[in-house]
């Protein structure tokens, strides 16, 4: 029951610690854990996952020049229309993200965009 115990706590550590980032954010965004932390199968060479959707434009590379992120965080930076386009195409991506997730931060109402627009089992 040790090894639960510990694995739970710090799963739940990473989740306060990553909700914490996702609030410091200095722009509008909604941030999504996903992955291994999120689902709880992570391991010792897990990184922490983080989807963000805000305003961003040019490519994912010149956004990550702009977010400022600890090191172990692999930022997935996307934008409403890309959302928006993989939502349409049921994109597993997004939809294992919405299913397993859990939401840091929603400034822009994804939990209630989603919902509407794929069936999260």
């Amino acid at each position: 029951m040790e090894i639960i115990e510990k694995r739970m706590k710090e799963r739940n550590k990473v989740i306060n610690d990553t909700k914490k980032y996702a609030s410091s954010l200095k722009f509008k965004c909604s941030a999504i854990l996903i992955g291994s932390y999120s689902r709880g199968d992570f391991n010792l060479w897990s990184d922490i996952d983080i989807l963000i959707i805000g305003n961003f434009s040019g490519n994912p590379v010149e956004r990550l020049k702009n977010i400022d992120f600890p090191p172990g965080y692999e930022i997935i930076p996307l934008n409403m229309e890309e959302l928006n386009k993989k939502l349409i195409k049921k994109d597993k991506f997004i939809i294992d993200s919405f299913r397993d997730g859990i939401i840091l931060r929603d400034d822009f109402n994804i939990k209630g965009i989603t919902s509407k627009n794929i069936e999260l089992k």
